[in-house]
């Protein structure tokens, strides 16, 4: 099979995408596919596929984040040259939305992968008219390729409330080998809680969108050290606000799996997660969760691993919290649990699934096809109109 993957975001960035970019061209490496990857950043190959670098722009409220603005004959010409099965989008946006109406004008199947939650993002970054249009927009990319598919069931229930078809579930998998209560380090909490305080840990992107503000509330609770892994825009802020946590950066490989692993809580407060990676890594390391009853949190903490609190709501879940850290038996169950719950999640098997609907599309492209056009033959692309 030969997959052209369109990224909003890839390399250097390190988020949500790009990970599941990564893992989905490592797949396909793996099972003998071609492939090739389009996006605003990247190095030159990844994987052994070609990554086109295009054209883009940085956010004027997001600096670190740049997005494609390819134009449509660029994408067209790297379409006919590399002539693909299916378009795979990730997280579309300006770059995903030209990449569908091109594949749409030469007749490749399109699968896109809903895993940005624009309408949130504007809502938390109070943009002006912004709501109406990310809603607007996330519905003419969707209504515009052959399925999307969404990582939880509160990612497709908001789609289908805005009249997006073509759904279906396509979850996030994780590396089992690099996430495990094996992985826990006595240095590394020796360092951090050297009087033996329960360490209680945020992982993920520091953005305003996931409003670590909250985590402020965990200060006063006696015996428990707080700890941020990672970078973005609101480090400098969240610096100030938590004095006397411990940041830690942007870790990666063998050090990221182990401040999972040694802490004793995970917290999430972000209510706009389409899946919430982080958790489920979280989990996979033997960590209880406390996260927003938001998104996808709802189907990653399942009953028994961890507990969900109304978003945004810091004394909920400064008492979750609180419950684990005082309670190590309920911790040790708690970690039991949250491991069981991840055993039939890995890439491989995910990515699988990832596979089957490329076929399902592709065949249901060709039936349509023969349907339309009885003398039409797979790979044969119809004529286009030229446009920029």
């Amino acid at each position: 099979m030969r997959v052209l993957v369109v990224a909003e975001s890839f390399l250097p960035q390190v988020n949500g995408v790009t990970n599941s970019v990564r893992r989905v061209l490592d797949h396909l490496a793996a099972k003998g596919h071609e492939a090739t990857l389009v996006a605003p950043t990247g190095p030159g190959k990844y994987a052994g596929f070609h990554v086109h670098v295009v054209r883009g722009a940085r956010l004027p409220f997001y600096r670190d984040f740049r997005i494609g603005l390819e134009t449509r004959r660029r994408l067209r010409k790297i379409m006919r040259e590399f002539r693909p099965d299916v378009v795979h989008i990730a997280s579309p946006a300006t770059l995903g939305y030209q990449a569908a109406k091109v594949a749409n004008e030469l007749g490749i199947p399109t699968v896109a992968i809903y895993q940005t939650d624009l309408v949130g993002f504007a809502l938390r970054y109070d943009l002006p008219g912004g709501v109406r249009a990310m809603t607007a927009l996330t519905r003419r990319i969707h209504l515009r390729v052959d399925r999307t598919l969404a990582p939880s069931n509160a990612s497709l229930r908001q789609l289908e409330l805005m009249g997006v078809p073509g759904l279906g579930r396509w979850p996030r998998g994780v590396d089992l080998q690099q996430f495990g209560p094996f992985r826990r380090s006595a240095e590394l909490r020796k360092r951090l809680a050297p009087n033996g305080e329960a360490l209680v840990g945020y992982i993920g992107r520091l953005a305003p969108e996931k409003e670590l503000e909250l985590l402020a509330a965990l200060r006063p609770l006696p015996g428990v050290r707080l700890v941020v892994v990672g970078g973005g825009p609101e480090e400098k802020r969240l610096r100030k606000l938590l004095p006397d946590a411990e940041f830690l950066g942007v870790l990666h490989g063998d050090e990221l799996a182990a401040a999972y692993a040694s802490l004793d809580v995970f917290v999430h407060t972000g209510r706009h997660e389409t899946y919430c990676q982080a958790a489920q890594e979280a989990l996979a390391s033997g960590v209880p969760v406390v996260a927003p009853k938001s998104g996808g949190p709802i189907d990653v903490v399942t009953p028994g691993t961890g507990f969900l609190y109304p978003p945004g709501d810091a004394e909920a879940m400064t008492e979750l919290v609180r419950r684990l850290a005082e309670d190590p038996r309920l911790r040790e169950q708690t970690a039991q649990n949250a491991v069981r719950s991840v055993r039939d999640r890995s890439w491989t098997a995910v990515n699988d699934l990832l596979i089957r609907h490329y076929r399902e599309v592709i065949a249901e492209r060709l039936q349509s096809d023969s349907t339309l056009q009885s003398d039409s033959t797979r790979g044969e692309f119809p004529a286009t109109k030229e446009a920029s």
